[in-house]
Formats: C-alpha cells, sequence, structure tokens
C-alpha cells in the first residue's frame, strides 16, 4: 500500500511492517499506539523504524491511518475522550486535575 508520512511516500506491506518491527523492544505507550504482534508499540517507535525517520519529520496521525489501512490495531491515547457535558466548569476542572471538588 502507498502511503504519505512526512510528504515522502512509502510502499508499506503488513509482512513488511511485521519484519521491520521483529527484534525491535516495545518503548513505554505513553499516547497513541500500534499492536504488532503480541507487543504494543507507541505510534512514533513504529514510524521511526519503518521510515527511518526523526519522529519530528512525521506526526503521529500519519502513522495511524498508515498502519489501520494495513489492518494493525490502533488505539488513540487514554484520555482523549470528551469531557461529559453535565459537569460545571469548576467541577471539569477538578476531575481533569484528579482533584476532590470542595465547595
Amino acid at each position: 500500500m502507498r502511503c504519505i508520512i512526512a510528504r515522502f511516500p512509502f510502499d508499506l506491506t503488513k509482512s513488511g511492517v511485521l519484519e521491520s518491527m521483529k527484534g525491535v523492544k516495545p518503548e513505554q505507550v505513553v499516547g497513541e499506539s500500534v499492536i504488532i504482534g503480541r507487543r504494543t508499540y507507541p505510534v512514533k517507535q513504529v514510524g521511526q523504524v519503518i521510515t527511518r525517520q526523526d519522529r519530528r519529520d512525521f506526526s503521529a496521525g500519519e502513522v495511524l491511518r498508515a498502519m489501520a489501512q494495513l489492518g494493525f490495531t490502533c488505539r488513540e491515547a487514554p484520555g482523549t475522550a470528551a469531557p461529559t457535558a453535565h459537569l460545571s466548569p469548576l467541577e471539569q476542572a477538578s476531575a481533569m486535575l484528579g482533584v476532590p471538588v470542595t465547595v
């Protein structure tokens, strides 16, 4: 499959990505992630390995789209869900900080 990552075209295949990631130890996942084989990798690590580019040169979204089109399971960053509408601004800010509201 042909895809564009950081303004460069790449011909990626699922087997090619599996082969590239073979033997690569996953870093700690903080944001978006991709499951390749039985391991969960950070998206930026996968992008760096398969494109051989610096992580600052591409966005996580570009790699997520490419991996999803190839059939890999992709996960968004935890906590990216929209805030609930029934909270007041004070309650919402407190919940984001993990602090109980005391009024």
